[in-house]
C-alpha cells in the first residue's frame, strides 16, 4: 500500500507495504490503533489550495502516527491506517464543494473507507481503483501547487 498521496512515494515492494515493510491485515487485533488526528476540518467554502494543505498536514499526520507506532514496536494493521487515513480525509473533506480537488479528496477518502473494511486491507490498498483515486489525488493537488 502506498499513501503517495500523502506527500510520500512509493517505496513498497511486494514483499511489505507499510513503513516498515511486515504490517499485514492479519496483525494483532488487540494492537492498539495509532492516536487519532487533529488535522482540521477544512471550513465551509475553503479553497482548493487550502483543502490540499489541509489533506497533505492530515496525510503527515497519520505518517507521523505510523513512525511514532513503529517506533514504539506496535506497529499498526493495514486496517487502522488505511481507517486513520479515511478518518483524517474525513474532517478534511467534510464541508468540501464539488471542485476537481475536493471530488479526487472525497473518492480517495472513500477508498480509504473500502479498503480498511475489506477483508484484506492490505491487498485493498495496493488495488488500482485505490491507487487511481491516490493518483487523482495528488494530481488535482499539484493542479493548485500543493505537493499532496
Amino acid at each position: 500500500m502506498t499513501l503517495a498521496a500523502c506527500g510520500g512515494e512509493d517505496t513498497s515492494t511486494e514483499a511489505g507495504a507499510t513503513p516498515s515493510a511486515t504490517a499485514s491485515a492479519a496483525a494483532d487485533a488487540t494492537t492498539p490503533a495509532p492516536a487519532a488526528t487533529s488535522a482540521p476540518a477544512a471550513a465551509a467554502g475553503a479553497s482548493d489550495k487550502e483543502l490540499c494543505e489541509a489533506a497533505k498536514k492530515a496525510g503527515d499526520e497519520v505518517k507521523q502516527s505510523i513512525l511514532s507506532a513503529v517506533q514504539a514496536g506496535k506497529e499498526p494493521s493495514a486496517k487502522e491506517i488505511l481507517s486513520e487515513m479515511e478518518s483524517s480525509l474525513g474532517a478534511v473533506t467534510a464541508n468540501a464543494g464539488d471542485s476537481e480537488v475536493a471530488a479526487a479528496l472525497k473518492k480517495f477518502q472513500a477508498e480509504n473507507a473500502k479498503a480498511a473494511a475489506a477483508s484484506d486491507p492490505e491487498a485493498a490498498g495496493e488495488a488500482p481503483a485505490y491507487e487511481k483515486a491516490a493518483a487523482d489525488a495528488t494530481a488535482a493537488c499539484k493542479k493548485v501547487g500543493v505537493n499532496y
